[in-house]
């Protein structure tokens, strides 16, 4: 069984320490948090390192902390070909998407469609947001809790509101200021005790060619699959172009990404900033990747979950950490400080983004304008309490019912391929209006959700195929009662494609169906004398705009500051 040492705690306990004091010092004794530019732009002062770190931060939840090792552990190392799409994401970012929304000074990325399109788009997609952040923060906080009550013996139910508490807390007095530079310690965090984790394994399993022989010899690396079959559970191309559309809506039009990048004074930091966390993702994905086959490499010849050590995926990780480090005081309080800080950053980004989506979005137009901005300073700060507190109790809910994880993150698909599909109809096409957008939008919603609920249905009830590589028991003690497969295998009629397509699929499908339902209204209901504003449309796509409406483009330059940089329009 897993068990802190008094080192563990002490470890634990200073990271949580330190996380806390940095709101404690920006809340109360640093720049005041008495405005809504302070509290959700930082001062627009903030440097280019923490604001990398901060976005890499929010990025790794505990999901990718304890359940990518895991999955490569059952799957092989497909994982790997993520450094395509993430380094695709960042270049999109940089030339396609924030030279428009950094430009115009939007404060979230969904005023942009009420520029581009009306107040009906943006209402749906800051909806489709909403709804896809309060579903999501309660998966990512329930997994690190989960570690922590298999580390010390307390019960979940204490630890998830303590924890929740404790993140509101930080995130509500410090605003962006406190989650960057939290962000910066937990990222330090994470790859520390990553790094440490994996050369502990890699140690003990006889060095690092040992453990890639053993990975080789069991289909662990096996990574070269070029299938276009897209109902194939891992392949290059799943990764590669599925994944491509949820990293592009994590990173180019997160609402994260542009509160941090429009805290940079100027285009050429942001730049940088992009450079830094395309480096250090990488980096994290291959130390991922790697600490996967080790665990393999230790577990090749007894899996721990068909033995009866671990009793689920998710517990997988933090066994093996027990496994190679519980005699080492102080790694597993490391190792649980860094799933935990990887929950802490992606969870204090979510409700600082929930909280400026919410009242920019919806709220603000019910504030009088003559309200004074420490009044709107902390009515955000309530809407942080309140989320929190929703988020607390849907905490409970998933751990009393943890079939809804993969249910809860097979949601992001849904709302991520509408999502990333509007931005595109707006960015890139000209011709796109608001109810192509609209149309498009809530037709990949159905569609995505229609494949969603499907595939779940199908797999919950064993009629998919779970495409998982061989395991062993041959070296487990004969005295050990070995545990059959829980997966249910079925001998009837066999789904149809649609519902046997890859979840790494989901998103990159929904944006297409966007786009071209989106396209085909747009162009049915289209005005000869509609004009776009050159500045809504993306610098590298402005070509597609009739020269006549388009005198002078001005498109983002490096030394210019953050703000709205206006074009002619010929009238």
């Amino acid at each position: 069984p897993i068990t802190f040492s008094w080192l563990d705690y002490v470890v634990f306990a200073a990271l949580l320490g330190m996380s806390g004091s940095i709101g404690i010092f920006f809340g109360c004794f640093g720049s005041k948090q008495n405005s809504s530019g302070e509290y959700l732009l930082g001062g627009k002062r903030l440097h280019i390192v923490p604001v990398a770190m901060s976005i890499i931060a929010s990025n790794i939840s505990g999901l990718a902390v304890l359940g990518a090792p895991a999955d490569i552990y059952r799957y092989g190392a497909y994982f790997i070909w993520s450094i395509i799409p993430i380094l695709t994401s960042s270049l999109a970012c940089v030339y396609v998407f924030m030279p428009v929304l950094l430009q115009l000074e939007l404060i979230t990325t969904y005023q942009y469609l009420q520029l581009r399109f009306g107040k009906s788009v943006k209402i749906l997609a800051s909806f489709m947001y909403i709804f896809q952040l309060v579903t999501y923060n309660p998966v990512v906080i329930f997994l690190p809790c989960l570690a922590f009550s298999q580390a010390t013996g307390y019960n979940i139910y204490l630890i998830a509101p303590a924890t929740t508490v404790f993140c509101v807390f930080y995130t509500a007095i410090g605003g962006l200021k406190t989650v960057v530079w939290t962000d910066t310690l937990q990222s330090i965090s994470i790859l520390l005790g990553s790094v440490v984790v994996l050369a502990m394994g890699l140690y003990q399993s006889g060095g690092v060619g040992n453990v890639f022989k053993i990975a080789r010899d069991g289909g662990r690396l096996d990574v070269f699959n070029f299938d276009l079959d897209p109902t194939v559970r891992d392949t290059f191309w799943t990764f590669a172009v599925g994944s491509s559309a949820m990293w592009m809506v994590d990173v180019a039009v997160n609402q994260g990404t542009l509160q941090r990048l429009s805290a940079v004074p100027t285009f050429a930091k942001v730049k940088l900033v992009m450079v830094l966390f395309g480096i250090i993702s990488v980096i994290f994905k291959v130390l991922t990747t790697i600490t996967g086959i080790a665990v393999y490499a230790r577990y090749a010849d007894c899996d721990p979950l068909q033995s009866g050590k671990a009793l689920h995926m998710d517990q997988l990780v933090p066994y093996y950490v027990m496994d190679v480090g519980g005699s080492i005081l102080g790694l597993p309080g490391l190792f649980i400080a860094g799933v935990f800080a990887a929950a802490l950053s992606t969870l204090s980004t979510n409700l600082l983004n929930l909280a400026t989506t919410i009242y920019t979005d919806f709220l603000s137009g019910f504030v009088p304008k003559s309200t004074p901005e420490k009044k709107i300073s902390y009515l955000l700060k309530l809407i942080v309490v309140v989320v929190g507190i929703v988020d607390c109790c849907l905490v409970f809910l998933v751990a009393k019912f943890g079939g809804i994880l993969q249910f809860a993150i097979s949601l992001l698909g849904i709302t991520y391929g509408s999502l990333l599909g509007i931005f595109t109809l707006g960015m890139v096409f000209p011709i796109a209006n608001e109810k192509g957008a609209l149309s498009g939008g809530l037709a990949g919603l159905i569609f995505s959700g229609f494949m969603v609920f499907g595939n779940l249905f199908y797999k919950y009830h064993g009629l998919l195929p779970d495409h998982r590589k061989p395991i062993s028991t041959q070296g487990c003690n004969v005295t050990t009662p070995l545990l059959s497969d829980n997966y249910k295998s079925y001998e009837g009629e066999i789904p149809s494609a649609f519902f046997r397509v890859s979840f790494w699929y989901f998103s990159i499908c929904g944006c297409i169906v966007t786009v071209v339902v989106g396209l085909l209204v747009s162009f049915v209901t289209r005005k000869s004398d509609s004009n776009v504003r050159p500045e809504l449309i993306s610098p590298v796509f402005q070509f597609l705009l009739p020269t006549k409406q388009l005198k002078k483009d001005r498109s983002c330059k490096d030394d210019i500051p953050l703000k709205r940089v206006p074009c002619e329009i010929v009238e």
